[in-house]
């Protein structure tokens, strides 16, 4: 079978999976109640210190609307089972060492730097593109090398002769999961054009039913609090004027109770 037949089979797969969920109101759980399944740390127990990792969304406009590349998570994944995400995953210490083919946006680096050295900042674009072309297929790139680094995820890329574009990379905001929960992470978001990705959807299957979904009805979809905030600032930066555009959202848990702060 075609690669293009596999895409649009496994397309249509997804679309009818995703007009099944929105199809029905008690389908499209709302965010607590995917949060509340996710495991809890066990009463008495430290605070699990949070891993960092990177995410990417991905957009595109249909018919003048903003469309977001969304996937649903494995119903027996411990973290956030049967939710609906972007891609992305834990930094990984080969992101450190793999080469870009071009810098990230001062503008992005900034706001990286808060929390971050410059090393580190790289580093996090680069699993965001890394873990986003295996679990999707897409890769952000351009011609390059990503260097000699044998890490098996690396590896795929640089079959492809290309190397991760971070310059087309624009920078949504920050979350770090609650203490309560056993599986902590600090992630960082990003944000990049669909137009400048290369590959045909797919990926690793990670990431279940992958499609680009209006984000009016992404937000509908069952997934974590973190995900409809994400959503919701990738609505707000769409609108902003540039002086709104200069801050982004730090989003994270103090007493048991929710705050964003933009910075």
């Amino acid at each position: 079978m075609g690669n293009r037949r596999m895409t649009n089979l496994f397309l249509a797969r997804s679309l009818c999976y995703l007009a099944w969920v929105m199809s029905d109101p008690a389908k499209r759980a709302p965010a607590d109640r995917v949060y509340a399944r996710a495991p809890e740390r066990q009463a008495g127990a430290r605070a699990v210190r949070p891993k960092d990792a990177a995410s990417l969304v991905v957009i595109r406009r249909a018919r003048g609307k903003p469309e977001i590349l969304m996937g649903r998570r494995h119903k027996k994944t411990r973290f956030m089972p049967d939710a609906f995400v972007f891609p992305g995953g834990r930094l990984d210490a080969a992101d450190a060492r793999a080469q870009p083919a071009s810098h990230l946006p001062r503008s992005v680096e900034k706001h990286l730097l808060r929390s971050a050295t410059p090393a580190r900042a790289r580093a996090l674009a680069m699993t965001a593109v890394r873990e986003t072309f295996e679990e999707t297929g897409l890769l952000l790139g351009v011609e390059g090398s990503v260097g000699g680094t044998r890490d098996e995820g690396w590896a795929a890329v640089r079959d492809t002769g290309l190397a991760p574009d971070l310059a087309r990379l624009d920078y949504v905001g920050r979350a770090i999961t609650r203490a309560a929960s056993p599986i902590r992470f600090d992630a960082r978001f990003f944000l990049a054009d669909a137009g400048d990705f290369v590959g045909e959807l797919g990926g690793s299957g990670e990431l279940l039913d992958l499609a680009f979904v209006p984000l009016a009805e992404a937000r509908a979809l069952p997934s974590a609090m973190i995900t409809q905030f994400m959503l919701s600032e990738v609505a707000r930066l769409a609108e902003a004027t540039p002086a709104q555009r200069a801050k982004r959202a730090e989003y994270r848990w103090r007493g048991g109770e929710r705050v964003v702060t933009y910075v």
